[in-house]
């Protein structure tokens, strides 16, 4: 007979047949257990991935296919190149 009742009493029985010192480390892994349940229940389904990123990247300007050459020329310096940082003028 697998019944609940039945089981919690093999549980305490195993847990009697244990050492002393092996007690502290059962308490965590309870304690493991129990946080691991809440934590599965209290946990809302998660949003599509690739929905959640879509449009991370929007700059709400919708000319920027227009303008992409003049957008460049202000990154760029005529001497140095491209570089993260532009040099101040002075």
């Amino acid at each position: 007979m697998n019944t609940p009742i039945a089981k919690r009493q093999q549980i305490i029985e195993e847990i009697d047949t244990l050492p002393e010192d092996a007690l502290s480390e059962l308490v965590s892994f309870i304690e493991y257990l129990r946080h691991k349940s809440v934590e599965q229940k209290s946990a809302a389904p998660q949003p599509n991935f690739l929905l959640s990123i879509a449009g991370l990247g929007t700059s709400g300007e919708t000319t920027v296919s227009e303008r992409d050459e003049a957008i460049l020329a202000n990154e760029i310096d005529p001497l140095h190149g491209w570089s993260l940082h532009r040099k101040q003028q002075g």
